[in-house]
């Protein structure tokens, strides 16, 4: 992508558009920013792109920040339907997301991953096995480290990782993963899409530029996944795994923690693959590696050594019989409910905050036999309390109040102890 001399502006100045900033500015574009923030908020950001910013657009986005600019690079917050960006459109300018921009200076084959729930871990895992099999690799993108960051870092890679968001997907152009996943569907950013189905369809997205050789891997026990179409030549990789069938006899489940992949089969030994989440997140890292040239026995050892991330089912430690879990990247209903079911008894829930829209009550059937308390926080509180309480007669979990709490864990900790 020949960069010299356009003018380009960044919308957004969060961690992938300050990458993107640089990244242009390396290639010799004549760079602009825009924010919503104050100029005095975004102070400490343009600190560190002194030199490099021409002009600066605060307080939000204003037609001035457009004029004469061929290109427009959007940080994943903001919606690429916005009218100052149609307008931008109109005028011949070309408007893509940071990743799109970044994908453009790759070489290395790029696995893609995306899904509502699991993703992060999927895309940490894939990353792990490939550098255990003797891969050098980056991963970011929506996780943590911008792919701008990839470019500008430089060097020779065997494998780029690439955490995609339906955010991100909607300002991809040309972007090709040479093997991509979506892990499942589920209601979540209701503010952004319109419709659920509108949601999958900017998922389905991560699939669109892929050629003959490269690798789709669909987990089929999501409708929605399932009805996703991948492009002629592409090897589309279906996985089930609550019911394997022979037509996916490629990658299934066979067996509570055995996977069988290519006829290979893994075991899941290590705490932070507990849950018949984490084994599709598992099967699905475990296709997008083989696809890209990792290998058992290194596969194995590396699903024996993943670390996992913090606050993903993350043990905290055992403390009186009692095991601490941090699970607060469970930011949705459908993330409880897979985190909830890789435990048979004896949990104590702490959960609450602010929600995104969706009901709590098909969270209550985990809670019998399961959730021995649970404690709401924050501002949805009242609302999960009344949402996942039993009906009159049943099963009910018990619900803890400002200032017991603390006791109510105590309680809790001495009958595991004995």
């Amino acid at each position: 992508m020949e960069l010299s001399g356009r003018k380009a502006v960044v919308v957004g100045l969060g961690k992938s558009g300050v990458a993107a900033a640089r990244l242009l500015a390396a290639h010799g574009a004549r760079l602009a920013v825009a924010d919503d923030k104050s100029l005095a908020d975004l102070e400490p950001v343009l600190e560190g792109l002194r030199g490099i910013v021409l002009e600066v657009h605060p307080g939000g986005l204003s037609e001035a920040a457009f004029r004469d600019r061929d290109l427009v690079v959007l940080s994943p917050g903001v919606p690429p339907s916005l009218p100052l960006l149609a307008q931008a459109r109109a005028r011949g300018a070309e408007v893509i997301g940071e990743v799109e921009l970044a994908s453009r200076f790759i070489e290395e084959p790029i696995a893609g991953i995306t899904g509502t729930n699991g993703k992060s871990t999927t895309t940490a895992l894939t990353a792990h096995l490939l550098t255990r099999a003797g891969f050098s690799v980056f991963a970011g993108g929506n996780l943590g480290d911008a792919l701008s960051n990839r470019v500008l870092r430089g060097g020779k890679l065997d494998a780029t990782v690439c955490e995609l968001s339906s955010y991100q997907l909607e300002g991809i152009d040309t972007l090709r993963c040479a093997a991509a996943t979506v892990l499942n569907v589920t209601p979540d950013h209701i503010e952004r899409h319109p419709s659920l189905e509108s949601y999958a369809q900017a998922k389905e997205r991560i699939f669109k530029n892929q050629r003959p050789g490269d690798a789709a891997a669909l987990n089929v026990a999501d409708p929605r996944v399932a009805a996703m179409r991948t492009n002629p030549g592409v090897a589309r990789r279906e996985f089930d795994p609550r019911y394997p069938r022979s037509s996916q006899a490629a990658a299934f489940r066979s067996g509570p923690r055995t996977l069988s992949v290519d006829g290979a089969t893994y075991e899941l030994r290590a705490a932070t693959l507990r849950g018949a989440h984490n084994a599709e997140n598992a099967l699905a890292a475990i296709i997008l590696a083989t696809h890209l040239g990792a290998r058992c026995p290194a596969l194995q050892e590396g699903l024996d050594t993943y670390p996992g991330l913090p606050h993903r089912l993350e043990p905290v430690r055992t403390l009186e019989g009692v095991e601490w879990i941090n699970d607060s990247k469970a930011t949705n209903v459908d993330s409880v409910e897979k985190s909830l079911s890789a435990f048979e008894r004896g949990v104590v829930l702490i959960m609450g905050g602010r929600g995104k829209g969706a009901p709590y009550a098909p969270l209550r059937p985990l809670f019998r036999g399961r959730v021995d308390a649970l404690l709401t926080i924050g501002e949805d509180a009242p609302r999960i309390e009344k949402e996942s309480s039993a009906p009159r007669g049943g099963a009910r979990p018990s619900h803890a109040r400002r200032g017991d709490g603390l006791q109510r864990l105590r309680r809790v900790r001495r009958r595991a102890a004995r």
